[in-house]
């Protein structure tokens, strides 16, 4: 029998406001045999999310027991409220070949690239800052201040686009589904990870 490949760990990160929860989603729809990977936070859900799907919501309590334990794969404050990933289940879920898509924050995903587990990068960005802008004034989830703060943190994280493997602009949604689809296709393909069913066919060829 040939060897289980190892899963791919596929992270998308993003200025606040990108586009990124909407490109993931539709990522996840559109490609067969890619998990979502559920990270644990402190903030409240939102309206439309639930527990265990979009998110472990957890009190700070918990959060900080984990987190001083090491059950982290990375984990970041952002805007006061506490998120991180659990390393044990995400080595787990590899094991298996499993493919994962994790949705974080640029800080998170710095960590992530610097931590024990190869990953897959992706930036998204938005066309301009004035598209940013307006996507963040339409959800109408944070008051002027928040606004004003996550414009003004977004501008640093833009520019941390070269700490990535790859870079998607998110100016029309298709497109950029389309582009990060096939970043993941490429990836798949890579010969260092496809050596288990390369050798399983040569197996098959004459001595």
């Amino acid at each position: 029998m040939a060897a289980l490949r190892q899963g791919i760990l596929f992270v998308i990160a993003a200025p606040s406001g990108t586009g990124k929860t909407t490109v993931a989603r539709e990522l996840l729809a559109r490609t067969d045999e890619l998990e979502f990977s559920v990270s644990y936070t402190t903030r409240p859900p939102r309206d439309d999310e639930r527990d265990g799907v979009h998110y472990h919501f957890v009190e700070r309590s918990l959060f900080e027991r984990m987190q001083a334990e090491g059950a982290f794969l990375e984990c970041a404050t952002v805007f006061g409220e506490l998120y991180g990933t659990g390393i044990e289940r995400t080595r787990e879920a590899l094991a298996t070949g499993r493919d994962l898509l994790l949705d974080i924050d640029v800080q998170g995903a710095g960590q992530v690239r610097r931590g024990p587990i190869v990953s897959v990068t992706v930036m998204i960005l938005p066309p301009d800052f004035d598209t940013l802008r307006r996507r963040l004034r339409q959800r109408g989830s944070e008051t002027a201040e928040q606004l004003h703060r996550r414009l003004a943190e977004a501008q640093g994280e833009a520019r941390r686009y070269h700490e990535f493997d790859y870079v998607v602009i998110n100016e029309d949604l298709d497109r950029a589904v389309s582009e990060v689809r096939a970043i993941v296709c490429a990836e798949r393909r890579r010969a260092a990870r496809c050596a288990p069913e390369a050798q399983r066919i040569l197996a098959d060829f004459p001595a």
